[in-house]
């Protein structure tokens, strides 16, 4: 399966990379089945219309005073997911997460600027990379883009998303910002969605994931897999881990997303420890063809996809996820955050 979604993905990326405006992936009548499917599951999942909460802000205010410790800053892009729907506290957002987890690591505060939009496809890239850009006198540091999932449901041709998603992160990357992407979720897992379409979505997810892992290699940036939404706790723990729509994450959801990509985005910092770059092959670790990495870890939740130095090679990596600190909520122009865990210290990873 992994080898003909190898495959799969070679020609999306391809016919990205000259300007074609997608594969047929579905027959006709697969296809026909596949939109009265999704007809009928839109209205069971996603209904929720609420505004994610606002998160951006400040964390890690315990390192503000130190002495030359100016804040990173870290950028989140793409859709519902990014943004955080689903949840109602700042701190309980992915990004919120990801700042509180990146401040303690680096002991350095950091700065969220969150861009992503609810019901984004890859369309809306390239205004959320400008909006991240402009009126600001430093472009972020690392940047994280979460999306795919909408131009799965809204048959956004394959290979234009890819290309879309692939101009971002080389925007992003000539600006000087790192950028990891989270690909898209393995949609067959949301659990309103009934056979047959559980696996036509399955099937289109993970071959729009690796093909946009083969992208952003070539763009510039890495990736971490949210597989069957950003790892197997989802698929057995759907009661604990989607939110009240059934169709977003929960806080615990997300807090399982954000140990997935935290690693990863360490790492394109230079902060995660030196002796866990290296490949280990007792963790199925190693180099690969990319397009061979990308179809394995569009298959395996919070699989790592980094372009190695030789070529058309990859490095595949299972980065051990790490417990996150307690969150903070944003400190902004008007003070503390939204929780009384603030002012917690964490120590490194690693040490």
């Amino acid at each position: 399966m992994s080898m003909s979604r190898a495959r799969a993905a070679r020609r999306i990326a391809a016919a990205a990379a000259y300007g074609g405006g997608g594969i047929g992936l579905l027959g006709g009548a697969a296809l026909g089945l596949l939109l009265t499917e999704v007809a009928l599951a839109r209205r069971i999942v996603g209904g929720n219309n609420e505004t994610p909460p606002q998160a951006d802000g400040r964390y890690g205010s315990a390192f503000v005073h130190r002495a030359g410790n100016e804040a990173l800053v870290l950028g989140m892009l793409g859709d519902s997911t990014a943004a955080g729907k689903g949840v109602h506290r700042p701190r309980q957002t992915p990004g919120a997460l990801l700042a509180t987890g990146l401040a303690a690591i680096a002991e350095r505060p950091v700065e969220l600027r969150n861009v992503a939009l609810s019901g984004a496809q890859s369309y809306d890239l390239e205004r959320q990379v400008t909006l991240l850009l402009s009126g600001h006198d430093r472009a972020p540091d690392v940047c994280v883009i979460m999306i795919g999932a909408n131009d799965v449901t809204h048959r956004v041709p394959a290979a234009r998303s890819v290309r879309l998603l692939a101009e971002a992160v080389r925007r992003l990357r000539d600006a000087g910002c790192e950028v990891v992407v989270g690909t898209c979720p393995d949609l067959g897992t949301i659990e309103p969605v009934y056979q047959p379409l559980r696996w036509l979505a399955r099937r289109l997810s993970r071959q729009l994931a690796a093909a946009q892992t083969i992208g952003v290699l070539e763009a510039g940036g890495r990736t971490v897999s949210l597989g069957d939404l950003l790892g197997p706790e989802f698929e057995s723990n759907p009661r604990e881990l989607f939110g009240p729509d059934n169709y977003h994450p929960s806080a615990e959801g997300y807090a399982t997303a954000a140990m997935a990509v935290l690693p990863t985005l360490c790492a394109t910092l230079g902060l995660w420890p030196e002796d866990e770059e290296r490949p280990d092959a007792t963790r199925r670790e190693g180099i690969l063809p990319v397009a061979r990495a990308a179809a394995e870890a569009a298959a395996e939740g919070g699989t790592e996809v980094t372009a190695a130095a030789r070529g058309r090679w990859a490095l595949l990596k299972h980065r051990r996820r790490r417990q996150l600190p307690p969150a903070e909520g944003p400190e902004g122009p008007g003070g503390p955050g939204d929780g009384p865990e603030r002012h917690h210290v964490w120590h490194r990873v690693g040490r």
